[in-house]
């Protein structure tokens, strides 16, 4: 019960920050950060039809084939998702925006649809749209990669919103927030606790491994690999540490063996003892 209610509040802030977004920044300013939202922004203008009313009804066609495609959860937590949206941005277009400066408005636009998406995704839901097109396009061939086609989507949508409104800053503009909007999902999505992965190949190995586990407290694993140049066998010590204890790792490894060869990478996240959990 408390899993359950913590992901409903989660989905309903979410969505309230998406709409706040959405009404409070960019509608009121023409801008679009793509998606289904970008094509309704047409249609208010047009037609004078509510963005999240129009929304929802585009949206009836790809939650059926999501059902039928990608199952019946999915579908319902997606209906739920576009639903609250709808209903949300059509109650803060009744209140005026926040700013008219088009930079202000694509900046903080972005960063609160961006924030509110994350926090979707992070319970597994969404509000329909462009996620669910490519999800269903996927079903379908999966050599597409989804990154790809949200990037597709959204591009024409934001041409569609250029040649409408004939102004090319709406297009600039809209790309800003797009790029924001993106950014942010990834922090919240995949986190901002980056590590660091170490890939040592020496003569000395098992030195090195002793003291990285008593003096920064990581553990090391050897995994045997075969240099191709020397045709010889060796084992290659593969250390996860947090970003502050790269400096103390490589003075360590530096003192041992001078000669010690060294890759150094960005690990995403990193799950287990001695580090974030789920």
């Amino acid at each position: 019960m408390r899993k359950f209610l913590k992901n409903t509040f989660s989905i309903i802030f979410g969505c309230i920050l998406m709409a706040g977004g959405t009404s409070f920044f960019l509608l009121p300013n023409k801008l679009s950060a793509g998606g289904f939202a970008g094509i309704s922004t047409i249609v208010y203008y047009l037609f004078k039809i509510p963005l999240g009313t129009f929304m929802l009804a585009i949206n009836v066609p790809v939650f059926i084939l999501t059902y039928y495609k990608l199952g019946k959860r999915f579908a319902i937590n997606s209906i739920i998702g576009a639903t609250l949206y709808s209903v949300f941005v059509d109650i803060f277009d009744k209140l005026p925006a926040v700013t008219d400066d088009r930079l202000l408005a694509c900046i903080y636009g972005g960063i609160l649809t961006g924030v509110g998406t994350g926090i979707l995704l992070n319970v597994k839901s969404s509000t329909g749209g462009t996620e669910l097109v490519t999800n269903i396009i996927r079903s379908y061939n999966a050599k597409y990669t989804t990154s790809k086609l949200i990037i597709i989507i959204d591009t024409v949508i934001v041409i569609l919103n250029v040649i409408f409104f004939g102004e090319i800053e709406i297009g600039l503009y809209s790309a800003i927030a797009i790029i924001i909007m993106g950014k942010v999902i990834d922090i919240l999505v995949e986190g901002t606790n980056f590590s660091k992965l170490l890939f040592i190949i020496s003569e000395k190995n098992d030195k090195i491994a002793k003291e990285i586990g008593t003096n920064v407290k990581r553990g090391s694993t050897g995994i045997y690999g075969k240099g191709m140049f020397k045709d010889n066998s060796k084992i290659v010590l593969m250390c996860a540490i947090g970003r502050g204890d790269l400096p103390k790792v490589k003075q360590i490894v530096k003192e041992i063996d001078k000669d010690a060869f060294i890759i150094i990478s960005n690990a995403r996240e990193v799950l287990g003892m001695g580090f974030r959990k789920e």
